[in-house]
């Protein structure tokens, strides 16, 4: 958190972690290497949703405006963690990771920011990628596991160049239509402050382990405030490490769309707001392009 001694900072990062010590690590490893921005511009704010091993602050060295927060007890879904993140941010830009596990790609902070600043009201997102062959519900099944990420982890040289991990991955399900379609969910998503206060964060009737589709919810909800303006980065994303969690564990769950649409007496759709691409595309990425145009195609 800032003090007297340090600026204040341009924007916040809200990453949420349940007994992730693996996978936060490298998480951490990836905001320290983000570039076109200052880390002390960063402030990074870990809230531990009540790991049996509380998540450990030194973790956070060489971040210098960062601090951790332990919510414990701890209900089973994370909603609570990210609005108490949210609540302690000082930055008038946040972003929030409801899932610590996944890693960033190098220009999403800096991108992030620079698109925040093209409209009044931003909703400022990127694409979300799964590790692996294939999504991870599918490569659960097929023997992935940590210890074959690792392995695969070491096959390319993420840590000098985050963008490597395009090479590694594939999109997952919420971003399947690629940059030039609707995304199911943000798993990066950013929002002026004011604009989290009038969506009151995340709702916390969502209360499934995992949240359920809160994220996908206030994705939504943001992208139908009258005044919104939807960024989504090109050539970034975010990387899901697997861990075993409620969304990628391989077992489907029909009782979290029941709970949305009993919550906003609809069915779940990804929001159609149309969306301005920002940033620029990596050599490493081009392979997730074939994607993108087939989902254009298909429309005709």
């Amino acid at each position: 958190m800032p003090n007297d001694q340090q600026r204040f900072p341009v924007v916040s990062l809200i990453i949420v972690v349940y007994e992730m010590e693996r996978e936060i690590r490298r998480t951490l490893d990836t905001i320290r290497t983000q570039v076109g921005i200052d880390l002390a511009d960063v402030e990074v704010i870990v809230v531990d949703n009540g790991s049996s091993t509380p998540f450990d602050a030194q973790l956070l060295d060489g971040l210098p405006c960062s601090c951790a927060i332990r919510i414990d007890p701890a209900p089973s879904s994370p909603v609570s963690a990210v609005n108490a993140g949210i609540a302690a941010a000082t930055a008038d830009l946040i972003g929030v990771f409801i899932d610590g596990a996944r890693m960033l790609s190098p220009g999403l902070v800096a991108g992030s920011v620079r698109a925040a600043s093209l409209a009044s009201t931003p909703v400022v997102a990127s694409l979300a990628f799964h590790l692996g062959p294939d999504v991870q519900m599918v490569s659960a099944g097929n023997g992935y596991d940590q210890q074959v990420e690792d392995a695969l982890l070491e096959t390319v040289d993420w840590r000098s160049d985050g963008y490597e991990l395009f090479r590694i991955s594939v999109l997952a399900a919420s971003s399947s239509r690629g940059w030039f379609g609707p995304m199911g969910e943000c798993n990066s998503l950013f929002l002026q402050r004011a604009t989290w206060e009038i969506l009151g964060g995340y709702d916390e009737a969502f209360t499934r382990p995992g949240g359920g589709l809160a994220n996908h919810d206030a994705f939504r909800r943001a992208c139908e405030l009258d005044a919104a303006e939807l960024f989504v980065l090109l050539g970034e994303g975010t990387f899901h490490q697997y861990h075993g969690g409620a969304a990628t564990s391989g077992e489907r769950n029909h009782a979290i769309w029941d709970d949305y649409e009993r919550l906003r007496g609809r069915p779940y759709r990804p929001p159609q707001l149309p969306a301005t691409l920002v940033g620029h595309l990596p050599e490493s990425a081009r392979q997730h392009l074939a994607a993108s145009l087939a989902w254009l195609e298909a429309r005709g």
